[in-house]
C-alpha cells in the first residue's frame, strides 16, 4: 500500500473520528445529561423515554466502570465517547470490507439504495417508510446481530459502547467518507483495518503525550505511543524464518513452504531436523498483537501446513499425529479437512495479547475475515461453514475495579477456596494494563494454585477420603483430589467462568450492565492467566520500545533486572521464556540492543546463552512508518 493511499486512509479516519466524537459528545450532554467534564446528573431527566432512561443507566455504568479502574471523571467520559466512536467506525469499515469480499450483500456502498437494503425492504413491507432513516438503521442492526454470533466483540449490541447511533447528518457524512472514490481500492486489502486502527490516534496526539511526559503515564498512552504498522515484507521475513523454518525442519525440507516462503533463509537444510508435530499442536503467539498482522500471515502458512500433514497421514505416515489420531483419521477426505481447517487454525494455533481493548475488535475481525476467505477459496458453501466462536485474542487489563462486585462474586463461588483464588487473581492483575504480556501472572499464581490444590485435597482427606477410594460426589461439588496443578487450574477456570456468567445475568437494569462488564473483565483475566501458562513453538512481535509506564516501574524493574532499560528487550526475554525448547522467536525492534553497552546482559546472558540468533537483518531507518528509530529484524532459537 503506497504512501498516497495511506494518507487517504489517515485523512478519512481522522475526519470520521471527529465527526463521531463530536456527535456523541453532543448527544451525551444534550439528551442524557452526561457532560464532557465527566459530571453526571444523579437521576435520568423526565424528558427521557423509558428506553432512553434504560440506555442512560448502561452508559453511566460504563463510565463508572472506567472510574473504578482509576480513571478521572473527565477522562472516563472522554474515554467512553472515544470508545463508542471507534467501535462505530470499525463496524462500518467492517461492512465495507465484507462487501469487498462478497461475504455480505451490498449494504452501505450506496447508502439506502444499496441492494441489500432494497431487498430487505421488499421482504419487510413498510420498513422503507419509517422516518429519519429508522428502517435503514433497523436493517444495519440486523446485520450486526447476525455477525455478532461470530465476531461478538465488535458487533454485540448489548455492549454499552453500542448504545449511541450517529444522527442523520453525521451518518450521511460518515458513509460519504467511506464511499469516497479515493478509498475504493482499499477495502479488499487485509491491512486496511490495521491502518485505520493506527490512524485513529493522530501523530499530534502522540507528540503531545511525549511532550508532556517522557515515559507513558498509563496503559492508553503506552498503547498509543507504540502504534506502528509492521510492513508486510518484515512480517513475511520473520514468519518465514520461524514458523516456516520450523515446518521445513519437521518435514526434512520437503514442503511447499520452501517455495512459498520467499524470505526463508535456506542455509543448507535450514537447520537441524525437528520432531514432527500434529499441526493442531503448533502454537503461535504475538504478545503485543495490535491488529494481528503477524497472525494473519501465519494463517496463510498454516493452511499449507495442515494440508501437507493431512497428505502425510493419507500415506499411512504416523509422523504428524497426536494421541493415536491424525488429521487424515479425523478428516477422511480433503474436502472434510478444508471445511474444518479455518476454524481449527483459529482455535488451536493463533494466539495474541495486547493492552489495548480495541485490538481485540480489530484482530478478531481480521482473523475472522481471513477464515471466511479460506472457506470461499476452498469452495465451502456458506451454509456448511462451521461457526467460528473462538479467536484466542486476549486483552491484558486489570481485573474489574468495583470492590463490591469482587466481594459479592467471590462469596458466590463454591468451594470457598475458589473465592480466595479469585481474590489472588484480582490482586496479581492490577498492573496487567501497564505490563501486558510482561506480567508474569503464571509465576505469581503458581504457588497460590499449588496451595489451593493441597488445601482441597487435605480437606477431603480429613473427612475420610483415602487415595483410590473416592467418595461419592455431591451434585455440583468440585472434585480435585489427586489431580495435578494443571488439571486443577483447568477445573477451577471452568467453574469460575461458569459462575461469572451466572453472576452477570443475576441482576437487571444498570446493575446488570455493571455485572456484565465485571464478567467480561474477569473472563479476560482468567484467559490471560490460561494463555501465559502455555508454551509456544513460535513467538512473533513488533513490541513496544522505550520506557514503560511510570506506574509499573518498580514491578517491571524487579521482574526484568537484565532488560529493564528498554521494553523491547524485556519483551524478547519474556518471549523466550514462553517458548518450548528449540522454539523460535521473530522480532523487529530497535537495533540499539546489538551494540550499546547498556544492553550487554541482554546480548550475553539472554541471546547468546538462551536463544542465539539464526537470522539477522539490519534494516535501518524509515521502516516503521513515522517512528524515528533504526530497526533490526531477527529470529532466535531457544537452546535445547
Amino acid at each position: 500500500m503506497d504512501k498516497d493511499t495511506r494518507n487517504a486512509i489517515e485523512r478519512a479516519t481522522q475526519r470520521a473520528r471527529k465527526l463521531l466524537e463530536d456527535d456523541f459528545a453532543e448527544q451525551l450532554e444534550g439528551t442524557f445529561d452526561i457532560l464532557r467534564t465527566g459530571q453526571v446528573a444523579a437521576q435520568a431527566g423526565v424528558h427521557l423515554s423509558s428506553r432512553q432512561a434504560f440506555a442512560r443507566g448502561k452508559m453511566v455504568a460504563a463510565i463508572g466502570h472506567k472510574r473504578a479502574a482509576g480513571t478521572s471523571e473527565g477522562a472516563a467520559a472522554g474515554g467512553y465517547t472515544r470508545d463508542t466512536a471507534f467501535t462505530t467506525l470499525n463496524r462500518f469499515v467492517a461492512l465495507k470490507m465484507l462487501e469487498a469480499r462478497e461475504l455480505l450483500q451490498e449494504c452501505i456502498s450506496r447508502g439506502e439504495q444499496s441492494a441489500g437494503y432494497r431487498e430487505f425492504c421488499g421482504m419487510a413491507a413498510g420498513v422503507g417508510l419509517l422516518p429519519e432513516g429508522a428502517g435503514y438503521r433497523l436493517y444495519l442492526e440486523s446485520l450486526f446481530d447476525e455477525l455478532s454470533t461470530e465476531v461478538k466483540v465488535l458487533f454485540d449490541r448489548r455492549d454499552p459502547v453500542s448504545i449511541l447511533w450517529p444522527r442523520r447528518q453525521t451518518f450521511d457524512a460518515l458513509l460519504g467518507l467511506l464511499n469516497a472514490p479515493e478509498l475504493s481500492q482499499v477495502w479488499g486489502e487485509d491491512e486496511t483495518i490495521g491502518w485505520i486502527y493506527q490512524f485513529f490516534n493522530s501523530g499530534d496526539e502522540r507528540r503531545q503525550m511525549r511532550d508532556e511526559s517522557q515515559a507513558p503515564r498509563n496503559s492508553r498512552e503506552l498503547a498509543v505511543r507504540n502504534q506502528f504498522f509492521t510492513p508486510r515484507y518484515v512480517v513475511e521475513f520473520l514468519t518465514d524464518n520461524t514458523l516456516g523454518r520450523t515446518w521445513f525442519q519437521m518435514r526434512g525440507g520437503k514442503t511447499g513452504l520452501a517455495e512459498r516462503c520467499a524470505y526463508l533463509v535456506r542455509d543448507g537444510e535450514a537447520g537441524a531436523a525437528r520432531e514432527p508435530k500434529d499441526p493442531r499442536d503448533l502454537r503461535v503467539l504475538d504478545p503485543a498483537c495490535g491488529s494481528g498482522h503477524f497472525l494473519l500471515y501465519a494463517f496463510d502458512l498454516l493452511v499449507v501446513i495442515y494440508e501437507e500433514a493431512w497428505s502425510d497421514g493419507q500415506a499411512s505416515s504416523a509422523r504428524f499425529s497426536r494421541s493415536g489420531s491424525s488429521l487424515a483419521k479425523d478428516y477422511p477426505t480433503l474436502a472434510e479437512l478444508r471445511r474444518a481447517l479455518p476454524a481449527l487454525v483459529l482455535e488451536h494455533n493463533l494466539h495474541g495479547v495486547d493492552i489495548d481493548a480495541r485490538c481485540a475488535q480489530i484482530a478478531q475481525l481480521a482473523l475472522w475475515m481471513r477464515a471466511q476467505r479460506s472457506f470461499k477459496d476452498f469452495g465451502v458453501p456458506r451454509g456448511e461453514r462451521p461457526i467460528i466462536r473462538r479467536a484466542n485474542i486476549v486483552i491484558a487489563e486489570p481485573m474489574p475495579g468495583e470492590a463490591d462486585l469482587h466481594v459479592a462474586f467471590a462469596r458466590s463461588l463454591s468451594p470457598a477456596l475458589l473465592g480466595d483464588l479469585f481474590h489472588k487473581l484480582v490482586e496479581r492483575m492490577h498492573l496487567a494494563g501497564e505490563l501486558g504480556s510482561l506480567l508474569k501472572i503464571d509465576e505469581a499464581l503458581r504457588d497460590d494454585l499449588e496451595r489451593a490444590r493441597r488445601q482441597f485435597v487435605a480437606e477431603r482427606q480429613s473427612t475420610g477420603y483415602l487415595p483410590g477410594l473416592a467418595p461419592e460426589r455431591k451434585q455440583g461439588e468440585l472434585d480435585l483430589s489427586g489431580v495435578t496443578d494443571a488439571s486443577f487450574f483447568e477445573e477451577a477456570e471452568r467453574r469460575i467462568l461458569e459462575a461469572v456468567k451466572k453472576f452477570a445475568g443475576s441482576a437487571e437494569g444498570a446493575e446488570r450492565a455493571r455485572r456484565r462488564m465485571f464478567a467480561e473483565d474477569a473472563g479476560q483475566g482468567v484467559a490471560l492467566l490460561d494463555l501465559m501458562r502455555k508454551r509456544f513453538d513460535v513467538v512473533l512481535m513488533n513490541p513496544p520500545f522505550g520506557a514503560g509506564c511510570a506506574a509499573a516501574k518498580k514491578d517491571f524493574e524487579k521482574a526484568y533486572p537484565r532488560t529493564k532499560n528498554d521494553l523491547y528487550a524485556a519483551f524478547v526475554e519474556r518471549g523466550i521464556q514462553l517458548l518450548h525448547k528449540r522454539g523460535m522467536l521473530g522480532a523487529i525492534t530497535s537495533r540499539t540492543g546489538f551494540f550499546l553497552s547498556s544492553f550487554q546482559k541482554w546480548r550475553e546472558e539472554i541471546l547468546l546463552k538462551e536463544a542465539p540468533p539464526v537470522v539477522f537483518a539490519d534494516l535501518g531507518h524509515g521502516v516503521l512508518d513515522s517512528a524515528m528509530v533504526e530497526v533490526a529484524a531477527y529470529c532466535l532459537e531457544v537452546v535445547p
